[in-house]
């Protein structure tokens, strides 16, 4: 257990586990004094030229003095940060405040001299840059605002990691040292530098469970049908062109099994039999990993989970670099499998390995230079072009059956690249596995199926980076059951579903509903280009198809042309004829091609239009092809016969024999021929252009769709707009009118006046104050708590005015009546306030007020909201029941930029109202853009505002109104992407 080394208590929450350049993790630690004994070991595994590079002389050996010093820490003004692997330290990093003169000191000074030291075997694999951004928000917290470091010339790669780091820095040389100096608030290069280290590091430890130079399945079993065996005869079967090995506990010295301790891979006993040689199923065998000689990459984990640790443990002192467990009863099996859970996790990552699972369905590398079916799917995939995830292993070989299948769903078999089934995503989870995607070479779309998000601003900041490079499509499960599945531990959103889905949407990602879109969305996007646009041409032989064709791209927002009927006695070269025109039309942007059997045999003929519809399609390849057929089998294996889909026998390195592993017959020329051969033909095939097949037209429609919106989406990417500058934005008198009024809050919180916990409701007044201070105007309201109170607000007014109640039940409730219109004169209000107060009540229980007449025009809502998972998020939509009971609202990631603004008002279903719908007036959409950027910079800027509500707004055909205004205030919630890289804690 960590002590206080001096004067403050150990900072636990500065532990963190980080990912290194090489995949692997190290965990980050204040240093105390029980560190003396690992000080001194590390330190005499260090080089003689590092300790000089350190001290600016030889210093072989540390001092009592030096070990007291360097581990007695007050945690403010001298802090030391470790970084341990298997409980040992790899790299140390300390500050020491100083003040002008170079002199230790105390607070207020805010500068800080840092010094690392990193073990010479473990130089080069970022451990120093990942040491710097946590001991820079260490000392961010502790007030110092500025480190500086002093280097000998010849130390490169100390110079490289300050200068690398991305901050505001100053550089002199005095007396033969390099003094370096630099800021550490952190700066938009720090923030890019930070994440594009991020990004590398993730992806790379994916890539190191992915794509091992060995394997070991540890539970495989000397009988068939277990899963650890199930595994092992998998990883065979697909051809793994590693090294292979089965671990088996109760394996004798001499290969047997144990007459007592005869385990299968589930751990239960098994019937004994003879003794065997030292191999199960053809592959090398061993009690332990330990007793593996070559060094093991990746661990397959398939044992009871009371035997996990001792597996895991046996793993990391093996140097095995990452873990897939399949053993299940963990977080969803309750509480206590939780907490195992938890352990499993802190176990892994001490030995700096990462972990798919547990509870997990296996990983897929369908590269031939792999060829890697860690998982219990049966059988290997083609390979293709579309990434895999699925945290469920049911809807994950749900998937992987739909890609693989011919008929009864999307007809024509497709490919896969990688497919990962996270389980309960202890570690390991869909962001890892973006990070990975959006590097690899092999995937070009990205299929995700997701019953939660673990961290939904990361994701959508990974997703937006993704999404601009290759199609990303996202269905989530368990959206509308109101919790995440167990053994999934997430953070708590306040946002509904819907909001969720548009800001992802807003990120690029393409959000479909069902397992069924999102096969039908992947097929199109890994075979045809993105349209240009929402014109569609249709064509076939039956008027009807065609027609329906036209109804469903009506019903999708596209702009389809009237359907040519090419009737039944169509050829196929009226078939390429009639495609190759649409394909030049420049009027169209995309092609759906009907058709319907002929009658009698049909194989010659569906080969037959299958070429000439490539034919026509491949001299036009910047438009999309779709084809809508009716129980064409034959077309659709026709379409995809290019790229060989079938699945195919593949030939086991291990075994010399070939396995057939497809669930239909193969071509006998896919019988046949080397790996190399098969090889070669995946590598040509893959560039085919294929059309894809879709049994319906409104699937073949609904996927077009997704694509279209997509490719606009992607197109706008590249210009994603400005955050405008306002020069009558007061952004510092604003910070400190709400330091003033958190503190006032909190003074009256200790005297137990204050509001309800953890935050502030501004006052009307203030609310004015600070929405004005950054260009808002509230049109004012003053109370009128007496008929005569509210003939003198109104004469200071000045007529005409509005009588309204702000009562919780009647408020922004015109019809209910709580609310007067134009009234003229005294006897008007006076009226009206008789009227008010004998249908509702008393004056202090309907707080009337009076409020000056605006401009007529459209009145809408706009909102903005910090959720702690999301983030700072935007809304906007109409007054009323257009967004209150149809719910047509939309929602915008903050800070917004010009173009979001724009598309933000143009995004609801009711936005026509806004733009002169039926011959009214154009509202002043300018102004309305310019009040949600500007209500975006107040959120932005100042982190405790953490909700504003604008109800009603009027948007008038010139200028608005803002009639209502509520701010919230509150400690903004933590934020983890702008600290140090770390590893989420479930």
């Amino acid at each position: 257990m960590q002590t206080s080394s001096d004067r403050h208590e150990y900072p636990a929450h500065w532990e963190a586990d980080v990912v290194l350049r090489d995949g692997g993790t190290a965990r980050v630690r204040p240093i105390t004094a029980d560190d003396a004994d690992r000080l001194v070991s590390f330190y005499e595994q260090v080089s003689a030229e590092s300790k000089y590079y350190r001290f600016f002389a030889p210093y072989p050996r540390l001092s009592a003095k030096d070990v007291h010093r360097f581990t007695h820490h007050d945690f403010v003004d001298r802090v030391g940060l470790a970084a341990t692997v298997g409980g040992e330290f790899i790299a140390t990093v300390r500050y020491d405040r100083i003040n002008a003169d170079g002199l230790p000191a105390t607070s207020p000074a805010d500068e800080a001299e840092v010094a690392f030291l990193v073990q010479d075997a473990h130089q080069g694999r970022g451990v120093a840059s990942a040491l710097l951004e946590h001991i820079a928000a260490v000392a961010r917290e502790r007030d110092i605002r500025r480190f500086a470091a002093e280097v000998l010339p010849a130390n490169n790669k100390m110079i490289k990691v300050f200068t690398d780091a991305g901050y505001q820095q100053k550089r002199s040389f005095e007396d033969g040292v390099v003094r370096l100096e630099f800021d550490l608030e952190p700066t938009d290069r720090s923030l890019a530098v930070q994440r594009a280290r991020e990004q590398r590091a993730e992806g790379r430890s994916v890539a190191r469970l992915l794509a091992p130079g060995s394997v070991a399945v540890v539970g495989a079993g000397r009988t068939t049908g277990g899963v650890g065996r199930s595994i092992l005869e998998n990883l065979r079967a697909a051809g793994f062109t590693g090294r292979l090995y089965a671990v088996n506990g109760a394996l004798q010295d001499d290969g047997a099994l144990q007459d007592d301790e005869a385990h299968q891979d589930d751990g239960a006993p098994q019937e004994t039999g003879a003794p065997q040689a030292k191999e199960l199923a053809g592959v090398p065998a061993h009690r332990s990993v330990r007793d593996i000689a070559e060094p093991v990459d990746l661990a397959v984990i398939a044992v009871p989970a009371e035997r996990v640790p001792e597996v895991v443990a046996e793993c990391g002192e093996h140097g095995v670099q990452g873990l897939v467990v399949i053993s299940a009863g963990y977080a969803e099996s309750g509480p206590e499998g939780r907490e195992r859970q938890r352990e499993l996790v802190r176990q892994a990552r001490t030995y700096g390995m990462r972990l798919i699972g547990p509870n997990a369905f296996g990983v897929i590398n369908t590269s031939p230079r792999t060829r890697l079916n860690a998982s219990l799917a049966p059988e290997m995939p083609r390979t293709g072009r579309i990434g895999l995830f699925a945290q469920s292993g049911a809807i994950g070989i749900a998937l992987l059956s739909r890609l693989h299948r011919r008929g009864g769903g999307v007809t024509g078999v497709t490919g896969v690249s990688t497919f990962v089934s996270s389980g309960n995503r202890a570690d390991v989870s869909g962001n890892d596995v973006l990070q990975y995607w959006y590097d690899d070479p092999d995937t070009d779309v990205a299929l995700m199926y997701l019953e939660s998000i673990g961290n939904p601003r990361k994701f959508t900041r990974l997703a937006r980076r993704t999404a601009a490079a290759k199609p990303l499509v996202v269905v989530q499960g368990a959206r509308h059951g109101g919790a995440a599945p167990q053994g999934h531990a997430v953070r708590a959103t306040r946002l509904p579903h819907a909001t969720v889905s548009a800001l992802l949407r807003q990120a690029g990602v393409i959000r479909v509903d069902t397992i069924t879109e999102l096969v039908d969305a992947g097929l199109l996007l890994a075979r045809q280009p993105l349209p240009a646009g929402p014109r569609v041409a249709i064509l076939g032989n039956s008027e009807s198809l065609g027609l329906l064709t036209y109804d469903a791209c009506l019903a999708q927002d596209l702009r389809p042309l009237p359907p040519r009927d090419l009737t039944t006695g169509a050829s196929a070269e009226d078939f390429r004829a009639a495609l190759a025109h649409a394909l030049a039309d420049d009027a169209c942007d995309a092609v759906v091609v009907t058709a319907i059997p002929a009658v009698g045999e049909r194989s010659a003929a569906d080969a037959a239009l299958a070429e000439a519809l490539r034919s026509a399609s491949a001299a036009a390849p910047a438009k999309p092809v779709l084809v809508v057929h009716v129980e064409l089998g034959g077309l659709a294996e026709a379409l995809s016969a290019a790229a060989g889909t079938a699945p195919q026998a593949v030939p086991d390195p291990h075994a010399g024999v070939a396995v057939d592993s497809a669930p239909h017959p193969i071509r006998p020329a896919e019988r046949a021929g080397s790996v190399a051969e098969s090889t070669e033909r995946v590598s040509t095939d893959v560039g085919s252009r294929l059309i894809p097949a879709y049994p319906a037209a409104e699937r073949a429609v609904r996927a077009l769709a997704e694509a279209v919106k997509y490719g606009q989406w992607r197109r706008g990417a590249a210009d994603p707009g400005r955050v405008p500058e306002y020069e009558d934005i007061e952004e510092k008198s604003a910070a400190e009118q709400i330091d003033r009024l958190l503190s006032d809050a909190d003074a009256d919180a200790d005297a137990g006046s204050g509001d309800e916990a953890g935050g502030l409701t501004l006052g009307p007044d203030d609310t004015a104050a600070l929405l004005g201070r950054y260009g808002i105007d509230v049109r004012r309201a003053l109370p009128a708590p007496t008929p005569e109170e509210a003939v003198a607000a109104a004469e200071r007014i000045g007529y005409p005015v509005a009588l309204k109640t702000t009562a919780p039940h009647l408020r922004h409730r015109a019809d209910l009546g709580g609310v007067r219109l134009d009234l003229a004169d005294e006897e008007q209000l006076r009226r009206a306030y008789a009227e008010l107060t004998s249908l509702f009540g008393k004056p202090e229980e309907l707080r009337p007020v009076v409020q000056g007449m605006a401009p007529r025009g459209v009145d809408t809502v706009v909102r903005a909201v910090i959720d702690p998972a999301a983030g700072a998020v935007l809304s906007f939509g109409l007054a009323g029941a257009a967004s209150e009971l149809l719910g047509d609202t939309a929602h915008r990631l903050i800070p917004v930029t010009d173009r979001d603004a724009a598309s933000l008002v143009r995004s609801i279903r009711t936005a026509p109202l806004l733009f002169g719908w039926r011959g009214s007036a154009p509202a002043d959409v300018a102004a309305l853009e310019e009040l949600l950027l500007r209500l975006s910079r107040l959120v932005d800027d100042h982190p405790e505002v953490v909700a504003v509500s604008l109800e009603p707004v009027v948007v008038a055909p010139r200028g608005l109104s803002v009639l209502g205004a509520a701010v919230r205030l509150a400690p903004p919630p933590a934020r983890d992407d702008l600290g140090p890289r770390t590893l989420p804690v479930y």
